[in-house]
């Protein structure tokens, strides 16, 4: 078949990466994520300079971004000062610059690859690795929808403890790899990469059975609406649908009870402000669903001042709540979300119409980062609220490891893509530091993931509902725990090393 050069070349690969962005969820056709990278690879082999590879490196992502990322155009729609077109403009615009990092890619795998297809092939999957890595690191990061995510339902999802979520990603271009090398007709190449990679899938189907604790948890989805949850008095209401699905029958013994991601929308702390009874009522409001020995964790909004009197700030908190309603633990956000929870240059882009997403005048502050909050006999709790959770490598205090991660969320206005998308981050957050990870949502995904990554119980999309159980056990620490990305990093080094190698002996 004759390669399209050319317009036709650079359509074909927007068209590819729209293609493989339909191997993450919700739809999660995962082979088609290797088949973009084969389809990426046969037109890079065309390719007659470094400038036309850079392209199709770009295009190839902007089709991937567009088609991954419409979730966004959905969260625009909850700012009554936009137009929701504004919101596709947005998801436009994102794309072109995060199609940046694939052209990277794309880039060196055509520099070092022009003599021989198997260096072409390395040189990418360890050139893509990187890139990822630089896209959620660059510019606060948007390390949303790495291409390793979409083997999450795979064999391959076992080995994360050792490679992290960017080695899966190096090994899904080597199995695109694989498939175009036996395309054009370099069998023994492609024999013996499909026998490493079919290796590492079976030593990953391997495993023990995962351990238990015997703390119980009870994790509560209340499907309250993005655009129901600041209407003025609903409050009250989202706090009866709270304290019904909290009390409903089935709890045996003392409870971790997990609320969503400010499900409790007035603050609960800082009495200087707002005055003790205030807060304190909203303390008391929550605790009702409580019963003797339970501890409530719940997402919250806090404030703060420089002088006591006047409101200077926000943060997005996690609260332990214990019967008596006092806070026994606290976590404020660290990683948040620009144009949602805070408005980069401000006084530019408010004048011009331009506002947060999310409701208020007021900006969130950044909390100190990971952190390990002690709740007693209920153990170790890391935090990692909504967004943070899908940072490889940072989610974890690694001087302080916790007994399971605890990711409150919002994903009311993520769209219908959204949701499965973030949940399948989430799981190999799970997998990377051997920790089981409980998601509590007001509109879902709820869910409840081993130490393994696997998905033992969840609460559907726009339902309402609970999940009763007991806590997953975590694992020793994996040398992911340990290293962090340091493994996947060395080993896309020694990838694009290797392509080095191959095409400088070649030559």
């Amino acid at each position: 078949m004759t390669i399209p050069v050319g317009r036709k070349g650079l359509l074909a690969a927007l068209l590819f990466g729209a293609l493989s962005a339909l191997g993450f969820q919700p739809v999660g056709l995962w082979p088609l994520v290797p088949f973009g990278f084969a389809a990426l690879l046969w037109l890079l082999s065309a390719a007659p300079r470094l400038r036309r590879a850079l392209a199709l490196g770009w295009a190839f992502g902007v089709g991937q971004f567009l088609v991954g990322l419409n979730w966004i155009a959905t969260a625009f729609t909850f700012q009554a000062e936009m137009p929701a077109w504004l919101g596709w403009v947005a998801v436009f615009l994102l794309s072109l610059y995060l199609a940046v990092y694939p052209a990277l890619a794309a880039g060196l795998s055509w520099r070092f690859g022009r003599a021989r297809p198997l260096a072409a092939v390395l040189a990418l999957a360890g050139g893509w690795a990187i890139a990822e890595w630089l896209r959620a690191t660059m510019f606060t990061g948007f390390a949303w929808n790495p291409a390793g995510v979409a083997l999450v339902d795979t064999p391959w999802r076992a080995i994360a403890p050792f490679v992290g979520t960017y080695g899966l990603s190096l090994l899904s271009v080597l199995m695109g790899g694989a498939l175009w090398l036996g395309l054009a007709r370099r069998t023994s190449e492609a024999m013996v990469m499909a026998a490493l990679l079919a290796l590492c899938g079976l030593v990953g189907g391997l495993h023990a059975a995962t351990p238990y604790t015997d703390t119980p948890i009870r994790i509560v989805q209340p499907n309250i609406d993005q655009a129901d949850k600041w209407r003025d008095g609903f409050d009250r209401v989202a706090a009866e649908k709270l304290y019904a699905l909290s009390t409903r029958q089935g709890r045996a013994g003392p409870t971790l009870l997990l609320w969503p991601e400010a499900a409790v929308v007035d603050p609960v702390e800082d009495e200087r402000l707002y005055g003790a009874p205030a807060a304190r009522f909203e303390r008391l409001r929550a605790i009702r669903s409580l019963r003797e020995g339970d501890l409530l964790l719940t997402g919250g909004l806090g404030v703060q001042s420089t002088d006591g009197y006047k409101v200077a700030g926000a943060t997005n908190s996690v609260y332990a709540i214990d019967t008596k309603g006092e806070i026994v633990a606290r976590y404020d956000k660290a990683h948040l979300v620009p144009y949602g929870e805070y408005l980069p240059m401000r006084t530019i882009l408010e004048p011009i119409g331009l506002s947060r997403l999310a409701p208020g005048s007021l900006d969130f502050t950044f909390g100190p980062g990971a952190r390990s909050l002690d709740l007693g006999h209920f153990g170790t709790v890391g935090l990692q609220v909504c967004y943070e959770i899908i940072f490889s490598g940072q989610v974890v205090d690694r001087s302080d490891r916790p007994d399971f991660i605890f990711n409150p969320s919002n994903d009311a206005w993520f769209g219908a893509f959204g949701p499965p998308q973030h949940l399948a981050q989430a799981r190999l957050r799970a997998a990377e530091e051997g920790l089981p990870v409980v998601r509590a949502t007001p509109t879902g995904i709820s869910a409840v993931v081993d130490a393994r990554g696997r998905l033992l119980d969840r609460i559907g999309w726009r339902e309402a509902g609970i999940i009763d159980g007991v806590l997953p056990g975590a694992l020793a620490p994996t040398p992911f725990a340990r290293l962090g990305n340091l493994l996947p990093l060395l080993l896309a080094a020694g990838s694009l090393l290797i392509a080095i190698a191959l095409g400088r002996g070649r030559r």
